[in-house]
């Protein structure tokens, strides 16, 4: 998706080899309507590049920091050098999730006939407002955080409507352990009933999985939409399985263990 203007020193760009040279190369950059940098050659590599064709070859595809703008001349000095390759993975991704967003933006224009310069103004917000439009996308899911930034609610609906059939709902991965013990002479069996019950529990975009690790303990994992449905039914399982081998006259204990963000 193009943006207007310029980029600011100091960003990182995606850029398109267009003519390379003995003291440099031209570029276009991708995200600002074609418009023209160079990476002169003492920035296309650290040390003394010898044959800057090793480093750089025409109709590549790579990732820059401006260096330099003149908006008046416009003339933009870009390094590749001073990109590190976690750098350079992050914007490749970034580049592509606005390569998404860009087929879902003009979906929303079309279904909510938006004309073509409404739509530039609604884009041009969520650069300012967010950076990019793929994150307007994001958000949407969020209750109210495209209205609270002046968008329509039927824009505001639509987006989010795309954004649920198109992106991946965040999970929250959460685990416990329950210590569980029974000294009767069919123990085991109320600890599987016990285990199965727990294993029931769960709500909506929820999953419950227990697994054995070595008696008397088993692992209780958690997968949910956010931490408060995770804690909230990692809780709830480990009270059921507990109160359950209690009532038989068995002994049970919760330990927390860690929690991860996917």
């Amino acid at each position: 998706m193009e943006r207007s203007g310029f980029p600011e020193e100091g960003d990182l760009v995606v850029c398109t080899v267009k003519k390379v040279t003995d003291f440099g190369a031209f570029v276009e950059l991708d995200e600002y309507g074609r418009k023209e940098g160079l990476i002169h050659i003492s920035e296309v590599a650290s040390g003394w590049v010898k044959y800057i064709r090793d480093h750089v070859r025409e109709g590549q595809k790579i990732v820059c920091k401006v260096l330099y703008v003149d908006t008046v001349k416009h003339h933009i000095d870009l390094s590749l050098k001073d990109v590190n390759e976690h750098q350079r993975r992050e914007k490749i991704q970034e580049w592509k999730n606005e390569q998404k967003a860009e087929k879902w933006i003009q979906y929303v224009a079309r279904s909510t006939k938006l004309d073509p310069e409404k739509l530039g103004k609604l884009i041009n917000l969520f650069y300012e407002k967010f950076g990019n439009v793929y994150s307007a996308f994001e958000k949407s899911r969020m209750s109210g955080a495209l209205i609270d930034i002046g968008v329509s609610k039927e824009i505001a609906e639509m987006i989010k409507k795309v954004a649920e059939e198109n992106l991946k709902k965040p999970q929250v991965e959460i685990a416990g352990y329950v210590d569980l013990t029974c000294s009767l002479p069919d123990g085991i069996e109320y600890i599987k009933k016990s285990l199965q019950a727990a294993d029931e529990v769960d709500g909506d975009d929820i999953k419950v999985e227990i697994t054995y690790t070595g008696a008397p303990r088993y692992r209780i994992h958690v997968i949910a939409p956010d931490y408060k449905k995770a804690e909230n039914i990692l809780k709830k399982s480990s009270q059921t399985a507990i109160k359950i081998i209690e009532k038989a006259g068995g002994t049970g204990e919760f330990h927390r263990y860690s929690e991860q963000k996917t």
